[in-house]
């Protein structure tokens, strides 16, 4: 059932148009602390199986593994199945960044091509990603991210699994919010200073399977936005972590400070 990008894009967009005054309720209603939606059933279950079944494995994607994350990612789509670059792809598409903007009362958002960041992200057993704020820019640091975008697509994903997203709106001492992971289902989240959000250890022995992107902005979210580094806390009981993650944090922001686009290019990158 592969499609094209095409028509990938307008199946989303029916669906978000359709759905639309929900989906910015419910992305309003959370807004003050960080704003964020998700649709279930976006694609036929069909197509979404063929692009599961299409995900790299771990073996030819890239290893991040260090106190900050355990996961795998990929992004040099011409590597891999076509079909899996015209999904990625379909989140960039015109009316797809209009029509999600527009649920998030956004304007002028902006995709981005080389995948800064983005891609796609395969996790298995005792994966992880610590809380983090994302990176406040571009490759280029021309303009904000704003949102982030986030597809899931392996079957049967349950909350027992681990490995689904949390949102951490009253900071890193309260409990976090959990988003499952679930098939099928599209995660949209504000991305800010205060838009703390990490992926629980996976607890399983199946892979999740997460397509992302990201959109960008002239503007920031909040007028209190500053410039930062991909920015990594632990959970409130690992103290020793926490404390060399800080450290971490503390080293790259000066490097940064001194030169913004850092030592070398990020590799995380479409390179076309």
């Amino acid at each position: 059932m592969s499609l094209t990008r095409k028509e990938i894009s307008t199946i989303i967009f029916t669906n978000l148009t359709s759905n639309k005054e929900v989906l910015k309720a419910q992305f309003l209603k959370s807004k003050a602390t960080i704003g964020y939606f998700f649709i279930d059933n976006l694609l036929p279950e069909e197509l979404v199986l063929e692009i599961y079944q299409k995900f790299p494995s771990t073996d030819v994607s890239v290893k991040r593994k260090n106190l900050r994350e355990y996961k795998f990612t990929a992004f040099q789509m011409d590597k891999y199945d076509s079909l899996l670059e015209e999904v990625i792809y379909a989140f960039q598409d015109e009316k797809i960044i209009k029509i999600v903007s527009e649920i998030c009362d956004l304007e002028s958002t902006f995709g981005d091509e080389h995948l800064y960041a983005g891609g796609l992200s395969l996790m298995g057993k005792d994966n992880f990603l610590k809380p983090h704020l994302d990176n406040s820019h571009d490759k280029d640091i021309n303009r904000w991210r704003v949102l982030n975008l986030l597809y899931y697509v392996s079957p049967e994903w349950e909350l027992e699994n681990g490995g689904n997203l949390e949102l951490w709106p009253n900071g890193l001492k309260k409990t976090p919010l959990t988003i499952v992971s679930k098939f099928n289902r599209l995660v949209v989240m504000a991305t800010h200073n205060n838009s703390w959000h990490s992926v629980s250890k996976v607890n399983t022995d199946a892979i999740r399977c997460c397509v992302s992107n990201y959109y960008f902005s002239e503007k920031p979210l909040l007028h209190t936005d500053s410039f930062h580094v991909t920015t990594f806390r632990a959970y409130p009981k690992e103290k020793i972590r926490d404390a060399f993650l800080m450290i971490d944090n503390f080293l790259r922001s000066s490097i940064r400070k001194v030169l913004k686009k850092g030592v070398k290019k990020s590799s995380h990158q479409y390179k076309k």
